[in-house]
């Protein structure tokens, strides 16, 4: 997987890169969960939805947040997280000019970054947030959600209990011109221990369906 460095708002931003040479395919990036907690790109949920997107014909970027390996900076408690994670689709799609699709997937601190992401940038058109912080950080801002996408969780999550993404999902299903799915793994917990393979399989039955609509 080609090592990538490109510039972002608090200097140099490491990445790893899969370039699709067709023309007008789609682009995908992959945020990585809390930095503070041992979050980096090659976490396994990361590196497994990395080759997901890869395996449908993606271009796809993961990249670690400022100051994670050897990307420059400091933890910024997520606004500086957020610039990094506009500062990598802006690079990716210097090389996609043409791409019609662009997805965004986060996992964690990294779905909560994605969400935010998702409301700048209207040309990410499809999303998946697994196992989203959402006892930890508001996401109200998703007033209304611009895109259609995936929630996967797992009932055995301590770090956010299945109720709170129940809630938020519930009210995201309230709006308009969306659909939002919903996937919550019996027996799984927050770091989707031993299930990371099911996971991916979710995910990519998802992307299938999504793209195949859109085709």
């Amino acid at each position: 997987m080609p090592e990538v460095i490109f510039n972002g708002p608090a200097g140099r931003i490491e990445g790893r890169y899969h370039h699709n040479k067709e023309t007008n395919s789609p682009i995908a990036i992959i945020l990585h969960p809390h930095p503070q907690f041992g979050g980096t790109m090659n976490n396994p949920i990361v590196h497994s939805l990395h080759y997901m997107f890869i395996e449908r014909g993606f271009s796809v970027l993961r990249f670690n947040f400022r100051g994670v390996g050897r990307s420059q900076g400091l933890f910024d408690n997520g606004a500086g997280e957020l610039s990094d994670a506009a500062a990598a689709l802006d690079w990716m799609q210097s090389f996609n000019r043409e791409a019609q699709i662009c997805w965004i997937a986060g996992i964690s601190f990294g779905a909560w970054i994605s969400m935010q992401l998702l409301m700048r940038r209207p040309e990410i058109s499809g999303f998946m947030s697994i196992a989203p912080l959402a006892k930890h950080y508001d996401f109200s801002f998703l007033a209304p959600c611009p895109a259609s996408g995936l929630f996967v969780n797992g009932d055995l999550d301590t770090v956010t209990p299945a109720e709170s993404v129940n809630a938020l999902v519930a009210k995201l299903k309230t709006q308009k011109g969306i659909t939002i799915d919903h996937q919550q793994m019996p027996e799984a917990n927050h770091f989707f221990t031993d299930r990371i393979e099911e996971l991916t399989e979710i995910c990519g039955t998802y992307l299938d369906k999504r793209l195949k609509a859109d085709s």
